[in-house]
């Protein structure tokens, strides 16, 4: 059983299917010690079957259009933010505090991109710092130097901050959350009574093979940075109207907006100010993505059982870092410290100097994984199914990269650069190079429909 296979298994899908997947294969994509490349093209293949298959069955088609998976076209996909250009400008993917850092024992990693994540891990430390995003960094060297990878760890977590030791692929197996993250399958589903598909809105046929297997499908998406938006940006693409919803005083940084914005609309709206809005939302909406970890919504009561129990027929998709269980259910987590506290980085480096996946491709991956769940739960209510409740994990990811995913075949037919992927478009925040999707199949979508526009500068109601 190849891993595409046993993935659509996993997504419930018919694997009769599997036999319309095509794959070019390219050399120097992705290249790593770990088998990062299968794993992005399984995660895009059946992110486009899954999107063939919905447009298929809406449109009352009796089969489904090929898909074509181009290692080009995903090697590019997956590092989007590195080949995004506004007005010429690169991006910067990572803030002067978000590295690693020599402890007395070891290494850690920190993630402060975000000001509320840097003023938690200075504080934590007992460094004072100025605004400026590169004041502090001797200080804070300095006090990591004085103290162990663990000890950091648990302080700055414990401040609401972000901070992981480096481990190894043996400490990590023998930690507590990796066994319960080992105990729980890839793609976690909960299924809904189909007695209750009537209470969902009404999904209309598409009009044919070319139309986009998603329109008219109304998502609320409640993800930043860049795993969940990457799921619901793919599903902007294939014509759902996604409406991002952000705090008013939390405002998503500039790249990654540009990056993860396409096709979707941005609005801010106080959820404890203005439940009222947000239920109007929630009551014509199909998908509601979630980002956020696990028990950080449940005081709006927007806990993924709690959607579904007030509106069946809802698809629910939770993501989270680690888990929504085992003792570091809680905690807040990034890729890049997830590599870090489950071994990827001593693999792809060592002890003595971590490394890192060519890509963000925990993030990337399980984003396209997301929204193949999200598509199949659509097609599974086509069908005559209720809701769903579908919960994914970038620990969970990164424990299938370690240990389930097989390496392919190297060669293929070469990779000149990502320039056949790349496209340029004018938006409300300049001129932007990006990285098109690499979710392909026949009939389907070659680019999104609109760009990016400011954050927050919708409003909060569908079309």
């Amino acid at each position: 059983m190849t891993d595409m296979d046993g993935v659509w298994a996993a997504l419930g899908g018919d694997p009769a299917l599997l036999p319309g997947v095509s794959t070019v294969v390219r050399g120097g994509v992705l290249d790593a010690r770990l088998p990062v490349r299968e794993l992005a093209r399984t995660c895009v293949g059946v992110c486009a079957l899954a999107a063939a298959e919905l447009g298929a069955r809406r449109a009352g088609l009796d089969e489904v259009p090929r898909v074509r998976v181009d290692d080009g076209a995903v090697g590019t996909a997956l590092v989007s933010e590195r080949h995004l250009l506004v007005d010429g400008r690169a991006p910067v993917n990572f803030a002067p505090l978000s590295r690693f850092w020599r402890t007395a024992d070891g290494w850690v990693r920190t993630h402060a991109n975000y000001p509320h994540h840097r003023e938690r891990l200075l504080s934590a430390l007992g460094v004072r710092a100025g605004e400026l995003p590169g004041e502090g960094v001797p200080d804070v060297g300095a006090a990591l130097a004085e103290r162990s990878s663990l000890e950091v760890e648990d302080a700055v977590c414990a401040a609401g901050g972000l901070a992981f030791a480096l481990r190894t692929p043996k400490e990590w197996a023998a930690h507590e959350q990796a066994v319960a993250v080992r105990e729980r399958p890839l793609i976690e589903w909960r299924r809904g009574d189909g007695a209750d598909a009537p209470r969902a809105r009404v999904l209309g046929p598409g009009a044919g093979a070319s139309s986009l297997p998603a329109a008219g499908v109304r998502v609320l998406d409640l993800t930043r940075v860049i795993a969940g938006p990457v799921a619901t940006r793919t599903l902007a693409l294939l014509g759902a109207d996604v409406l991002r919803i952000d705090p008013p005083g939390m405002p998503e940084i500039l790249d990654q907006h540009a990056d993860t914005g396409f096709g979707k609309r941005s609005a801010t709206l106080d959820l404890a100010a203005d439940p009222r809005a947000f239920e109007a939302l929630l009551a014509e909406a199909d998908v509601v993505v979630t980002g956020y970890r696990p028990g950080a919504l449940d005081r709006f009561g927007l806990s993924p059982e709690e959607l579904v129990e007030r509106r069946p027929g809802l698809v629910v998709a939770h993501l989270s870092a680690w888990g929504a269980y085992g003792p570091w259910a809680r905690r807040r987590g990034f890729d890049s410290l997830v590599q870090v506290a489950t071994g990827i980085a001593a693999v792809e480096g060592s002890m003595e100097r971590p490394g890192a996946l060519p890509a963000q491709a925990l993030d990337h991956g399980t984003g396209y994984l997301l929204a193949a769940a999200v598509l199949r739960s659509l097609t599974e209510r086509v069908d005559g199914g209720g809701g769903r409740v579908v919960r994914l994990a970038l620990a969970r990811t990164a424990a299938w990269l370690t240990d389930g995913v097989e390496p392919g075949p190297d060669g293929g037919i070469g990779y000149d650069g990502p320039e056949e992927w790349l496209a340029e478009r004018d938006s409300p925040l300049g001129r932007l190079r990006y990285a098109r999707s690499p979710v392909s199949f026949e009939g389907g979508p070659e680019d999104w429909t609109r760009p990016p526009g400011r954050w927050g500068a919708d409003e909060a109601r569908w079309r």
